[in-house]
């Protein structure tokens, strides 16, 4: 493997790692290497057609693509036509099915009876109140002053605790923002500007990205088994784990991961939505996920249908990151290893795992588009070394 003759080699290609090399290979001629341990493409974000129910799957659980930058919108849609889904999310308590987030109809439900927005306001600034909490000490507290201690009971607590595997009142409040709950019978999960599903897929969207003939993909090939090869010289994008990069020399950064249990159900239709959540810490998993329904515009008269039950829980070692716990330890963890880089001119380092942040897809692209103008370009342009 000779990587003599690339111009960039970037490392990962999720959503930050091929934007770079797609801007990179379209707009300065360079001839680029992608470089995944994995054998296809996409990072999280791809996905596949499962063979026995001809459904498209997300491996790594449902990605809905939504923004409000018009600059990523107009990026992205060069790869894909849009749909026009529009993703809603329902959860289950007590064997009754609610519309989340918290909205004017979740509120009515719950409570049996008809609500006005002012009257619903009223409602839970009362419920909001009723435990006179000061300044929160945990993430119960925070939740109960934001919504109330009814709807926190309900919505809240249970799924709280199987996402973290622990009692809310032992996690700290910082955890959370504020909770939102909607005056409105509005029961979009989004409200960004721009929202859909990829026509073709998201594999297809890798595909278009990664067409030009400038760019070899290099998949199922570790980045650490080959870095000696990389001349030293060579700019590298690197979208791995940045406390892998440094050989976890401080120490490893915290995430949670998730596992999907699978199946296919003999019915055409198992849940009659694509995301239903699960409040209740009865119940072990904290969601499934119904893949037909991304896609309700194709044809589909199968007899079968395929989910994914998924289970929250910390990550260890082998397993795949998927969000940041980011505690007080971890954010000081990170500094550690940022102030490294300061020793490698000719590293970049990216995307949810370098930077050490839940990225969504939206914001991964516009991460490496602004990285692209303000680091990649100026470098092979006017010879402008990289900033930290």
């Amino acid at each position: 493997m000779n990587f003599d003759g690339f111009d960039l080699v970037v490392i990962g290609s999720g959503f930050f790692g091929t934007t770079i090399a797609e801007r990179a290979a379209r707009e300065l001629g360079l001839t680029v290497a992608v470089i995944d341990k994995r054998t296809h493409f996409g990072g999280n974000s791809y996905s596949e057609i499962n063979q026995e129910t001809g459904i498209e799957v997300h491996p790594y659980g449902t990605h809905i693509f939504h923004t409000n930058s018009e600059e990523v919108w107009t990026y992205i849609n060069k790869f894909t036509e849009f749909t026009d889904y529009r993703h809603r999310v329902f959860t289950v308590h007590g064997e009754r099915v609610f519309s989340m987030p918290i909205n004017l109809h979740t509120i009515s439900s719950f409570f049996g009876r008809h609500f006005t927005p002012d009257e619903a306001r009223a409602l839970v600034a009362r419920e909001m109140a009723a435990d006179s909490i000061g300044e929160p000490a945990n993430l119960e507290e925070k939740a109960i002053k934001s919504i109330g201690r009814p709807l926190y009971e309900a919505f809240i607590r249970g799924y709280t605790m199987k996402q973290w595997q622990t009692d809310p009142k032992q996690l700290p409040a910082s955890i959370i923002g504020r909770l939102p709950v909607r005056f409105t019978f509005d029961d979009r999960y989004f409200f960004d500007r721009y929202e859909g599903m990829p026509r073709d897929g998201y594999g297809a969207i890798f595909r278009n990205m990664l067409s030009n003939p400038k760019i070899s993909l290099m998949l199922g090939v570790d980045f650490f088994d080959i870095r000696h090869l990389i001349p030293s010289k060579t700019l590298v994008i690197y979208t791995g784990a940045i406390d892998r990069y440094y050989d976890y020399q401080f120490g490893e950064l915290g995430w949670r991961t998730v596992d999907l249990e699978w199946e296919v159900a003999n019915t055409p239709d198992f849940q009659g939505t694509s995301v239903m959540n699960y409040a209740d810490a009865d119940i072990p998993f904290t969601r499934i996920h119904e893949f037909r329904h991304l896609h309700p515009e194709r044809p589909f008269d199968g007899q079968k249908t395929i989910i994914a039950r998924e289970f929250s829980r910390f990550a260890k070692a082998g397993d795949e990151p998927y969000y940041p716990i980011a505690t007080p330890q971890d954010r000081d963890l990170y500094e550690r290893y940022v102030a490294l880089t300061a020793q490698e001119p000719n590293v970049i380092f990216g995307g949810r795992l370098g930077t050490y942040r839940y990225l969504d897809m939206h914001q991964a692209i516009g991460a490496a588009l602004k990285c692209f103008d303000t680091q990649v370009a100026p470098r092979f342009t006017t010879g402008k070394p990289l900033s930290i």
